[in-house]
């Protein structure tokens, strides 16, 4: 993932956010056995954009002949400490339109750029290279995640036409979103019935997980990707349509996340290198 504001980095929080240039970052998890994690917070010296690009430090996102490159040299952050360096390239299928408002005001927009795409994973370490399926979205808001959502889930799951995603949440308000969009291999999307809720089992620092299933089918967790008191990212088996797929789930526990006491848990695995140079 690469950020400007870096949402989930406790030192773009405790600037108060008012300078989102300043905090930037690429952020790299890989799984399974000597999985890493990279998410070290820069500062604008670092950060350089142009309409085909965007660069953070050592490493830099290129569009190129309609596709994404990615190419990643970063440091992971402990307990694993250790170069992650190597090119990732994302060809999509098509590339949307679609945007999706979560908050009636618009303060914050998914954008699904690429539901459905094929990507070449070619990182410098022992079982990071391969190819398979993938996904590009992003997220773009103007008030911190914490000020207007108590809790969310999203899960993107492959289907035979391309792609559904899902998308539930509470506002702090008391209101809610619940969208179901399903997306084709050649890039239309449109709305479609939201199968009925699913309770998965907590995360393993008790995370509270729910996805979407066909009635009467129970979703389970095929893999653990990434667990943190606020946060968990899984893949989860499900079934819509009649059709067994499994998918990227995420649940995110912003109550957990405005809790000052976390910010310093995340400092540790949130480096902050305030300052880069180029030449």
């Amino acid at each position: 993932m690469a950020f400007i504001g870096s949402v989930f980095s406790p030192w773009y929080a405790w600037s108060g956010r008012k300078r989102p240039e300043n905090h930037v970052c690429i952020n790299v998890a890989t799984y399974g056995p000597g999985g890493r994690f990279t998410m070290t917070d820069r500062g604008d010296s670092a950060l350089r954009q142009s309409p085909h690009s965007l660069t953070v430090g050592p490493s830099a996102l290129h569009w190129r002949n309609g596709q994404l490159i990615i190419d990643i040299d970063e440091i992971s952050s402990p307990p694993l400490v250790s170069r992650v360096r190597g090119r990732m390239t994302l060809t999509p299928s098509a590339v949307t339109g679609v945007e999706l408002p979560l908050t009636p005001e618009g303060s914050h927009i998914w954008r699904p750029f690429a539901p459905t795409c094929t990507i070449d994973v070619d990182l410098d370490a022992k079982g990071w290279r391969w190819i398979g399926h993938g996904y590009f979205d992003a997220n773009f808001g103007t008030r911190a995640l914490e000020q207007d959502f108590d809790y969310w889930t999203w899960g993107r799951f492959p289907t035979q036409q391309g792609g559904t995603c899902f998308y539930d949440a509470k506002r702090r308000d008391g209101s809610t979103l619940s969208a179901a969009l399903r997306f084709d291999t050649d890039g239309t999307a449109q709305s479609i019935a939201i199968p009925p809720k699913a309770a998965l089992p907590r995360s393993l620092w008790q995370v509270r997980r729910e996805t979407r299933a066909d009635y009467g089918h129970t979703p389970r967790q095929v893999q653990n990707m990434l667990d943190a008191p606020f946060y968990s990212r899984s893949a989860v088996q499900t079934c819509l349509n009649g059709e067994t797929t499994t998918g990227v789930h995420e649940a995110l526990d912003l109550r957990r996340f405005r809790s000052p006491l976390l910010k310093p848990m995340l400092a540790v695995r949130v480096p902050r290198r305030a300052h880069w140079s180029f030449d």
